[in-house]
Parts: C-alpha cells; structure tokens; sequence
C-alpha cells in the first residue's frame, strides 16, 4: 500500500451516477483505492466523470444480472440497489454481518478491517430499512472516516455517533451491515 492510501483516490469528486447505485459506486472506488493501476486508469482520464459513471453503471449491471464473477446468480432488480451479498462477492466472498442491533461492536469490527488498509462497504438507513451503501476507509482523528458516494464526500463519524445511531450519511442514522474481510 501507498503512503496516500486512500486519499488519491479522492483527488476528484467521485459521485454516484443515480440514485440506486451507491453499492456499485463503493465497489468501483475499493477497486480503485486497492489497485493502483485501476485507480490510475479511472482517475487518469481527460473526463473524469464519464470513466467513472460509466465503471459504476457496468458494474451496477454485473453485480444485479444473471452472472457475476463468472458465477451464476438470481438477478437483482437494479431499482432495489445491490444486495449486500453481491458487494460481499464482487469483494472476494467477504462475509456480510449484521450490525444493526450491536452498533457499538459493528464500528469496532469496521475500524479494524479498515486498520490493515482494507475498505468496508456499510449499509446504512432508516430505523425499519437499509436504504444506502456508504464506504469505511479508516480512522481519522478519533472518528472513522466514510467515503459517502451520494455527494462524494468524506464524512467523519464517531464511536458514539455510530452506537447511539447518528451517523448523519446522506441523511440516514441507522447502520444495518458491514461487508467485511474474512
């Protein structure tokens, strides 16, 4: 890993294409944080945005078809967004794990993925529902930081933010999955 892991991903304001692809939008930038040459490719373009929107909405299509990762799957309706066990394959057969009613141990679990430079895709929503994919990239001044694809932000978040269930990403408080390292 690089000493810049991951900032240089973020030299560019990476936002979502639509509404629904936040999952395949996390993807793409684990992609581009954990493989440099893909990073590059991504970033090195005359028009950043198009290379980007057009790397998410591919795999927003690989990840919610018939195939993914040359293995058959029952496809996912896109306007859904990507189910975490798709994330949880496209990452290499990562475990998915329920955090929504143990908040505390899920940002302690996160935070020590992301300590060995491995990113981790969190669901987040409402009290009664998942409803957006934010991604873990690490910790930063006592927070753990959380590349948030629907404004292309990085916003910090708290321990006790996170347990008492005020994340405050993209509006929604409540933490529901981690997509985790095995």
């Amino acid at each position: 890993m690089s000493e810049d892991w991951p900032e240089r991903v973020f030299r560019e304001r990476l936002v979502q294409p639509d509404r629904v692809s936040c999952g395949a939008t996390v993807l793409v930038v684990t992609r581009m944080i954990l493989d440099h040459g893909y990073g590059e490719y991504i970033g090195a373009a005359p028009s950043v945005p198009d290379r980007f929107r057009e790397e998410v909405l591919a795999m927003h299509r690989r990840v919610t078809g018939t195939v993914d990762r040359g293995r058959l799957q029952l496809p996912w309706p896109r306007a859904l967004g990507t189910p975490p066990w798709a994330v949880a394959r496209q990452l290499g057969d990562r475990d998915v794990r329920w955090i929504r009613t143990s908040p505390a141990s899920g940002y302690d679990a996160v935070t020590a993925a992301t300590r060995v430079h491995q990113p981790v895709p969190v669901y987040v929503g409402s009290r009664w529902l998942p409803r957006h994919v934010v991604l873990a990239l690490g910790e930063h001044e006592g927070a753990l930081r959380f590349f948030e694809p629907a404004r292309g932000r990085l916003v910090d978040v708290s321990r006790t933010e996170f347990a008492a269930a005020r994340l405050g990403l993209a509006g929604w408080d409540h933490a529901w999955w981690a997509v985790l390292p095995e």
